[in-house]
């Protein structure tokens, strides 16, 4: 066990540098002229080179790519996520304010998507081939076809506009939070609704299932101890992936529906070229991932015993 933690831990250390060097570089490299970016965001559309020479020298551009990459990392091990380009201010609580709007979001449209999808698979697996597998399997397909702006969208104009049941734009209350979470619990319940049926189908048809029922094994035991264990060993590795599919599409939501959030605060950025607060996101978008993962893993391994003997 100490081996495979070392092993995931120093994968996760390679994945966390690699992540940041190369958000380093794409933004180093990224067209245009980031102290030009930088002074519009900061005094608006006429700046003078003087200007622009001060931002250079203060944002490190003239030192070089390794150095300037150094000065931006060598804090960033120690905690610290450096000032904005743009007001000077820390990073850090910022980037604080934005995740207790996102996090919460986040957990919501989570929670929305198990709530559909778990029942609809267990209903879908009740009879296979039936008008309800191939209704709900129909079902999860358009949910994956159709991308979050657009759903976004549709329930805009329909919660929204046609029936003026709940707010679009902002996050003043409660309220304001509903369809947001509802464009990504749907499109978090379409991947899982899939990949529960295929778990719980593959579960029911393993060859040592007949032999409990001989036994006297009544469908209940042989439900929760044998067939739903087997099926969350791909749910589990599945909602990793899920994860960033869920940040990927709280950048988009949170845009769609005017929320502050990290969405918001990574787009801004990212049209200010303000790299201490584009990297702090990404490089924390990273940690997440790795951290799920990591706890992922560890509960998959605990799930399926056989790994144990993979590492011999």
């Amino acid at each position: 066990m100490i081996g495979f933690l070392s092993g995931l831990l120093l994968r996760a250390i390679v994945v966390l540098t690699g992540t940041a060097l190369a958000t380093f570089s794409l933004l180093w490299h990224a067209p245009g002229d980031p102290a030009l970016s930088i002074a519009e965001a900061r005094h608006g559309t006429v700046v003078s080179k003087e200007v622009l020479d001060f931002i250079r020298a203060e944002a490190g551009f003239d030192d070089g790519f390794w150095t300037a990459f150094r000065a931006w990392l060598t804090p960033l091990v120690q905690g610290d996520f450096g000032q904005s380009s743009v007001n000077g201010r820390d990073v850090w609580p910022d980037l604080v304010t934005a995740m207790s709007y996102t996090f919460p979001l986040a957990l919501v449209g989570l929670g929305i998507g198990l709530a559909i999808s778990v029942p609809l698979a267990l209903i879908a697996t009740r009879r296979p081939g039936s008008w309800m597998d191939r209704g709900a399997v129909a079902l999860a397909s358009v949910g994956v076809a159709i991308p979050a702006f657009w759903l976004g969208l549709l329930l805009i104009l329909l919660f929204a506009v046609h029936l003026g049941w709940l707010p679009a734009m902002g996050a003043a209350t409660t309220a304001h939070g509903i369809l947001p979470a509802m464009t990504l619990g749907f499109g978090v319940a379409a991947s899982l609704t899939r990949i529960i049926r295929s778990g719980i189908l593959e579960a029911r048809g393993q060859p040592f299932l007949p032999a409990f029922c001989r036994r006297g094994v009544t469908e209940r035991d042989i439900a929760r101890d044998h067939v739903a264990p087997h099926a969350a060993v791909p749910v589990i590795t599945v909602l990793g992936l899920e994860l960033a599919f869920l940040l990927e599409g709280l950048v988009v939501v949170e845009v769609i529906f005017a929320r502050p959030g990290i969405g918001s605060f990574l787009v801004s950025a990212i049209f200010a070229r303000d790299f201490p607060k584009v990297q702090a996101v990404v490089v924390l978008a990273a940690v997440i991932f790795v951290a799920v993962n990591l706890l992922i893993d560890v509960i998959y391994r605990s799930l399926d015993p056989r790994m144990d003997g993979r590492d011999a």
